[in-house]
């Protein structure tokens, strides 16, 4: 069985941490969330606003030390939520700090409806990594967390990730 640890961000409704938390309770891998060590603060439109310009800037927060490293683990699992159709700037800071060499990452995304190049970029950051088990998951486009991917979907994608880990 492969050692695997799941690392995620979420902010708002906390959707890429209940993916996040579905994941594990059916792998028991080990699980971290990102945390950035100044918290956002202010109204959603004001994070959003804020998210904007640290994408468009390529700005990477200061973030939280993780319980758990990358280099102890075979296959990590890492979530963020779209932000302007990338990652989320904390799981930019997060990625940038590893050495991927030799490990298998499984990129998953949650989204309200614009998905964007989150997977894609994802991957370019773990240099080094075999993606595997890629997954956009889709929540209503109101910023609200009711998930309008079918859950035989996820469902389906954990058997995939559960396989994977054997």
């Amino acid at each position: 069985m492969k050692k695997t640890l799941i690392v995620y961000y979420s902010w708002s409704n906390g959707n890429t941490e209940k993916i996040a938390k579905m994941l594990q309770k059916a792998t028991d891998a080990d699980i971290a969330k990102i945390e950035t060590v100044k918290p956002y603060e202010g109204s959603y439109q004001d994070v959003v606003d804020q998210g904007q310009r640290e994408v468009e800037s390529g700005f990477q927060p200061e973030i939280k030390p993780l319980p758990y490293s990358a280099a102890d683990y075979d296959v990590i699992a890492i979530g963020t939520p779209t932000w302007w159709y990338t990652m989320a700037p904390a799981v930019l800071t997060y990625l940038n700090s590893q050495d991927w060499s030799g490990k298998i990452i499984v990129p998953f995304m949650t989204n309200g409806g614009w998905p964007g190049h989150v997977i894609k970029d994802m991957q370019n950051a773990c240099k080094g990594a075999k993606s595997a088990c890629e997954m956009q998951i889709q929540f209503d486009s109101s910023g609200g967390d009711s998930m309008e991917t079918p859950d035989a979907k996820v469902e389906e994608w954990i058997e995939s990730v559960k396989k994977l880990c054997e």
